[in-house]
């Protein structure tokens, strides 16, 4: 069995007068190991299946298996408990704590396990050290640039040694030069840590660097590789559109 299993998976929602389809029964396997890159156009449904695999929400029909666990069959209370141990979440913002310190944002998720105090200490250096933070640890979010506190929101997603982390556009608020760095340690986590993870993205760039890319488009994964490339191109587009807006 894969170590990320979603069978016949859909997810819609109201607006208005409307129903909204972002996953239309899906199927999606993603082995141990795997880095897995998700693109699409806006509001295809790319965050809502994060949403679901981590347990955040939850499909309207089908089945999502983390690591054995189905996570739709889960209570709220039990949910809370699994993702804690199973689970890490990149954002794109960081969402760091301002009045925590580097270390202590790093540390919140490990709260939440039996670990002694030793152990907590030992996997938050360890965290720091693999996102190259460790002399930064007694410094806060306002003191710390962009990347390195995305580095730090990579840290705690990683402390509680995860089966899955999933990144939601974590490249997405950064400069070129910030987004090319992040994007590195990403795929060296993945491959030296052995992380599985699964990243959204609208960075065509930042999509490759993952083992494995896939196409969302309404509601569906995009099979065919003109398919792929025609939307691949179509985001670009925009982006440079946006980009030449914002200048």
């Amino acid at each position: 069995m894969a170590l990320v299993e979603l069978r016949g998976v859909s997810k819609s929602f109201r607006k208005g007068d409307e129903t909204i389809t972002p996953l239309d029964n899906i199927d999606l396997d993603i082995e141990a190991g795997e880095f897995v890159s998700l693109m699409g156009p806006s509001g295809t449904g790319k965050s809502t299946l994060l949403n679901l695999v981590s347990g955040i929400d939850r499909p309207d029909s089908g089945t999502i298996t983390v690591a054995g666990t189905e996570v739709t069959k889960l209570s709220r209370s039990k949910l809370a408990d699994w993702r804690a141990a199973n689970l890490g979440y990149i954002f794109q913002t960081h969402n760091l704590i301002p009045v925590l310190t580097a270390y202590e944002n790093v540390e919140l998720p490990t709260l939440l396990l039996k670990l002694s105090t030793t152990q907590r200490r030992q996997r938050v250096e360890l965290a720091l050290e693999a996102v190259g933070l460790s002399d930064r640890a007694d410094h806060y979010p306002r003191q710390l640039s962009g990347g390195q506190e995305q580095r730090v929101g990579i840290a705690r997603a990683i402390v509680a040694h995860p089966k899955v982390v999933v990144a939601d556009e974590p490249t997405g608020s950064l400069d070129t030069e910030t987004s090319e760095q992040v994007q590195i340690l990403l795929q060296r986590l993945n491959k030296e840590l052995d992380i599985t993870l699964l990243m959204v993205t609208h960075d065509s760039d930042a999509a490759r660097i993952a083992s494995r890319q896939m196409v969302l488009d309404r509601g569906k994964f995009l099979e065919s590789e003109r398919e792929k490339e025609s939307l691949r191109e179509g985001e670009i587009g925009r982006q440079k559109v946006k980009e030449s807006g914002a200048a």
